[in-house]
């Protein structure tokens, strides 16, 4: 029975979409063409309306020709339409002068909604009062109901519900003509937060790639540096040395492979999770195999900190480190990193010089690296400072303060 139903529904019914579909096709044909549409609307009732002329005892050429002026003037209605309105009831006046009733009088309900479906509710009121004027005066005349009341309570029936009607109609369209506004302003900021989104995204890429490129190089021209001195004296060592370089090269190789390969659309590759403090120990590892000689401690009661937050403080770290390889000429470098609930402590400190440059210490040329970690750790609620040390040297310290995953709570 149920299948049967379902059968019936589908073969009777005619599914939503095709129904929606046709009706707005023709709303857009009625759009494009409304004289074509109201005189073909006029023709239509003026043949039944002569059909009925026909067969009334009031048939006449006299009656024919004001029926016709009635409704030929709707074919302006949208063109004009207070002029219509006004020239169907100078007609309709006429005609109740000469004393004959007739159907076509329903051009001035046509007229009527569509003054105020397209004109100011004032001028849709003026006409309303008009029309119910001809309504009493035809009324009184012809009685078309069978008694007085009767007439004057169908005939102001139609004046309220054609002018209710056009009301409607025109509170609709401005629905959909803010509808229409709407979509197309949230698809212009839709363009506009992709476009922002991107922009975002391409900084997040390019400071990942400056973290990554900037180290890995500072690493592999330091310890190149290392072997060419070593090699004149102990062959072997420089032999040694040029492997650990070409091992930072295959490093830095493979991590900008992972990084790029995340913007591939065809085949996006495995990506290995960020680095966070759990890799500051390798970090230091590399660091020691260019020359200097790193001292990582971890204090505190370590918590929960989210993948952003760790990636953060180890990309500071990695940046303050090639910072010193680079630009401080150390010997000696110490890294601290401090749980502090809800906030972590990154400390990093050399005994090099502490000259300040345009944003690299120890450069006089203008750098990014000291304003990425700003940025980076603004990020997370902190703050980095960079400048020369109390007792010497340079001294890198951030603050973060990440907000804790639901139900992860610090050490009472």
């Amino acid at each position: 029975m149920a299948e049967f139903t379902a059968l019936r529904r589908t073969t009777l019914q005619p599914p939503e979409d095709i129904t929606r579909g046709l009706f707005e096709r023709g709303r857009r044909v009625v759009r494009a063409h409304p004289v074509a549409t109201d005189a073909l609307l006029a023709a239509v009732l003026l043949i039944l309306s002569t059909v009925w002329l026909a067969g009334s005892r009031f048939a006449g050429p006299q009656a024919a020709l004001v029926q016709t002026a009635l409704l030929a003037a709707i074919v302006a209605r949208r063109i004009c339409p207070s002029a219509v309105f006004l020239l169907t009831s100078a007609i309709a006046f006429g005609q109740w002068l000469v004393g004959v009733p007739l159907i076509g009088d329903g051009a001035l309900l046509i007229a009527l909604y569509t003054v105020a479906a397209h004109q100011s509710r004032a001028r849709a009121v003026a006409a309303a009062a008009l029309l119910e004027a001809g309504v009493v005066m035809a009324s009184v005349r012809w009685e078309p109901a069978g008694t007085l009341p009767r007439s004057l309570l169908f005939l102001t029936g139609t004046v309220v519900a054609a002018l209710f009607a056009g009301l409607a109609t025109a509170s609709g369209s401005r629905y959909l003509a803010w509808m229409d506004e709407r979509a197309r302003r949230l698809e212009t900021e839709r363009d506009q937060q992709s476009v922002i989104a991107a922009a975002a995204e391409r900084t997040r890429i390019a400071r990942e790639l400056h973290d990554i490129v900037s180290h890995s190089l500072s690493v592999v021209i330091t310890m190149a540096d290392a072997a060419a001195v070593v090699g004149r004296a102990d062959p072997g060592r420089g032999a040694e040395a040029m492997g650990e370089v070409s091992e930072a090269g295959r490093r830095a190789l493979s991590d900008m492979r992972a990084m790029l390969g995340v913007l591939r659309t065809d085949d996006p590759p495995a990506v290995a999770p960020q680095p966070g403090v759990a890799q500051l120990g390798a970090l230091a590892e590399q660091v020691r195999a260019a020359g200097l000689a790193v001292e990582l401690t971890v204090a505190g009661a370590p918590f929960p900190l989210g993948a952003a937050a760790e990636l953060t403080a180890f990309r500071i770290v990695q940046e303050a480190l090639t910072n010193t390889l680079r630009h401080a000429a150390a010997r000696n470098v110490q890294v601290v990193i401090r749980y502090d609930a809800p906030g972590l402590q990154v400390r990093v400190a050399d005994d090099g010089t502490a000259r300040q440059g345009s944003g690299q210490p120890g450069s006089g040329q203008p750098g990014h690296g000291i304003a990425g970690m700003r940025e980076r750790a603004a990020l997370h609620g902190g703050t980095v400072q960079a400048g020369p040390g109390p007792g010497g040297g340079w001294l890198v310290t951030a603050m973060l303060r990440p907000a804790q995953p639901a139900g992860a709570a610090g050490p009472a």
